[in-house]
């Protein structure tokens, strides 16, 4: 046998995963690792943008002068333009092309975090956290569906999808701190232009590493689909962060709740009626997609909200500063690595239902302890707490997600890692959502309770905008002479928000523990054969290309 053989052999099994500037003397497996790299940077800096964000919230309430809703909108301006358009943008990068989709994505990213830098108002921060989200939409399925395609038997693929998931830990943990140093140093727009020269050099990175990947058989966009989608998921999210002011049982409010999920109930029958439908609603009534699903948007809903109170509770009512909010934060941020990929080897090898069941009940009780916390608790015990919370989301997420890819043909990966990106979206949206609107509503009516009299009409007006807003208040007060009632607000506004701090945990806790429950139930014990109707087509892209009885033993 000559020695010309085996190189074309290894060259046709490679086709489909190789890009056309591959060198010659990397082997198949050192290609998928440079390949698994730049898909993990590329979403890194997504979940990096997410803590950044965070972390930058207080110095926010110090030089913009913004309130507790105006937060709210600049976190979730981003997650609700992600979550709007993931769907769509995943078909589009499985019919054009999701090394492209992916590129462009992180142009628009980058060129997004720029202008963000140079805002001069929360306004215009949200909307260029807006046209972020847009840029995340076009890259995060495109990473999930190209690792699938890399990495196509199951444990090599949840291997894969393990580290991916870590992902999220590592820029959780890196996103504070990172976005601590740069506030200790620079103005708060500083968060955001590092952003853009990061998002080039993964740009640089996946556009020689990250092989080509379509299925040109996608049917044509779903507009119909995208526009009541969009239009659903803006109007509940506007209710629920407008709660507060509006009053949760005011006409508006339940109005504008009432608009919002008749549009999302719209959008469900369109689906269903629809040949070529953005989301294949058919997908739902297989057991673990559904429950992997439901389970990745909880995780995310208790995640986010989580975050968002205690970036506030660390600098705010503890007094640490960005970098040491940051620094405090790698246990919930470790912790999420670690179990992400421990959980998804022991996913295959004893079941998702034991993993992500066993997962959201650790996330429960973590969120319940978390929420004793007062002003007096130790880190210690604040550490373990974010370990144990940490650990849950890892055993969550991550076998969950790997649950819900492999529940569905891998022709269809760029639809799949949708609706996993769309899932742990709607959940993130509505966890800073709900769990902001309703930390606000407890700490405006605690604070009425307590507001020593005597205060100035400005001073109360800033205090009730947000903690932050009152500890300013209160350095004001002192400064003009009466340093006891400054002293005598910032206490009020501190208990104030650890009811509400305590309230938040609570309410996450309990959707988690409504996870667990889903999780338990209905999330097969092991994956079943998807059958006939779940294989794809006869292939028609000879990147895509693979054989029925392949595809079979992929999906188990």
């Amino acid at each position: 046998m000559n020695a010309a053989h085996p190189a074309r052999v290894l060259a046709r099994a490679a086709t489909s995963r190789r890009p056309a500037s591959a060198t010659p003397s990397a082997t198949p497996s050192a290609r998928k690792r440079i390949t698994l790299l730049a898909l993990c940077l590329a979403a890194f800096i997504i979940s990096l943008d997410v803590t950044i964000v965070n972390v930058a919230l207080p110095s926010l309430v110090r030089q913009t002068g913004a309130t507790t809703t105006d937060l709210q909108w600049v976190v979730d301006a981003y997650n609700l333009v992600f979550a709007a358009l993931v769907l769509v943008a995943g078909s589009l990068s499985d019919r054009l092309g999701r090394k492209g989709m992916l590129l462009a994505g992180l142009g628009v990213f980058g060129a997004a975090s720029l202008a963000g830098s140079l805002a001069g108002s929360t306004g215009q921060l949200t909307g260029a956290r807006a046209v972020m989200g847009l840029g995340a939409a076009m890259m995060f399925p495109a990473t999930l569906s190209l690792l699938t395609n890399v990495f196509t038997a199951r444990r090599e693929r949840a291997a894969a999808i393990g580290l991916w998931g870590a992902t999220t830990g590592v820029g959780i943990a890196t996103g504070p701190i990172i976005g601590g140093w740069l506030l200790e140093r620079y103005w708060w727009g500083s968060v955001f232009l590092f952003m853009v020269p990061v998002a080039a050099g993964v740009a640089a990175l996946a556009a020689w590493a990250v092989p080509t990947s379509r299925d040109p058989s996608i049917p044509k966009t779903d507009w119909r689909g995208l526009i009541l989608s969009a239009a659903g998921m803006g109007v509940l999210v506007l209710g629920i962060i407008q709660a507060p002011g509006w009053g949760w049982g005011s006409a508006r409010t339940l109005g504008t709740l009432a608009a919002g999920a008749v549009l999302l109930a719209a959008f469900a029958a369109a689906e269903a009626r629809t040949a070529h439908p953005m989301l294949d609603i058919a997908l739902f009534r297989n057991p673990r997609f559904t429950a992997a699903s439901g389970s990745v948007a909880i995780a995310f809903f208790a995640l986010n909200g989580f975050i968002f109170l205690t970036t506030q509770y660390f600098q705010v009512v503890k007094g640490y500063g960005p970098l040491g909010t940051g620094v405090r934060l790698l246990p919930v941020a470790g912790s999420v690595a670690v179990a992400s990929v421990t959980g998804t080897r022991l996913a295959v090898r004893i079941g998702n239902k034991i993993i992500v069941g066993g997962g959201m009940t650790l996330f429960c009780a973590a969120l319940l302890w978390i929420s004793t916390v007062s002003q007096a608790t130790s880190y210690g015990v604040i550490a373990a707490q974010m370990i144990v919370f940490g650990t849950g989301m890892g055993l969550t997420q991550a076998p969950a997600t790997e649950a819900i890819m492999g529940a569905v043909p891998k022709h269809k990966a760029g639809v799949g890692s949708a609706v996993n990106d769309a899932t742990r979206l709607f959940g993130g949206t509505l966890g800073v959502a709900v769990i902001g609107s309703v930390a606000a509503s407890l700490y405006t009516s605690r604070l009425a309770a307590t507001l020593p009299a005597g205060l100035p009409a400005r001073a109360i007006t800033a205090a009730r905008g947000s903690v932050g807003g009152a500890v300013i208040a209160a350095q004001q007060v002192s400064q003009t002479g009466y340093a006891q009632l400054g002293s005598r607000l910032k206490d009020a506004a501190t208990l104030a928000f650890l009811h509400s701090f305590a309230g938040g945990c609570l309410v996450a806790g309990a959707v988690a523990a409504v996870g667990a429950l889903v999780a338990i139930f209905l999330l097969p014990a092991r994956p079943a054969d998807p059958g006939p109707a779940a294989r794809p087509p006869a292939a028609t892209d000879p990147q895509h290309a693979s054989t029925p009885g392949r595809q079979n033993v992929e999906a188990r």
